[in-house]
């Protein structure tokens, strides 16, 4: 019986561990390209170095994000022509639960799907709204869990204050 016990534990030491582990500041962001939910243009991370990205994980189901996606909407158009950059990236299940949010709470910033549900896992998301600003170098500069009142002007001067940073 020992030795099957140390033939256990030595096999499962060789196993590759695949759990997510969260991106936190100063974390790079991983890479990744999507379509436009609407347009069906293709975005990458890549496409926005330079610019102060928010990163911003939502879905249909999400309460919140009744509030968040609004507020990020009238950010991107005060600040877009300065360098920042929204990246919307939907997780529902079907894109018609996402395209009904949208008619109700419709943005003029990049909507992404992801159809194999790979960047949650690789950014280490939790919940819904998870969001991640990320610094001209495409450094985390901080992550956003939830969306409640107040978190936009907040968000606004962290913003702000990366926008004003030499690159």
């Amino acid at each position: 019986m020992t030795d099957f016990r140390f033939l256990l534990i030595a096999v499962l030491l060789c196993l590759p561990v695949s759990a997510a582990v969260a991106l936190t500041a100063g974390d790079t962001a991983p890479e990744f390209s999507r379509a436009d939910m609407r347009s069906g243009q293709s975005h990458s991370l890549a496409d926005y170095s330079g610019k102060v990205v928010y990163v911003d994980f939502w879905a249909s189901w999400c309460g919140p994000c009744r509030q968040s996606l609004p507020s990020l909407d009238a950010l991107y158009k005060e600040l877009g022509e300065r360098g920042f950059a929204v990246l919307a990236i939907n997780v529902d299940a079907y894109s018609k639960d996402a395209d009904a949010f949208l008619k109700s709470y419709p943005v003029t910033y990049p909507v992404l799907r992801d159809p194999d549900n790979s960047l949650p896992a690789a950014f280490g998301v939790k919940g819904m709204p998870t969001a991640f600003l990320l610094d001209k170098q495409g450094r985390v500069h901080l992550v956003h869990e939830g969306f409640r009142a107040g978190d936009a002007e907040r968000l606004r001067k962290e913003v702000l204050a990366l926008l004003e940073e030499e690159s």
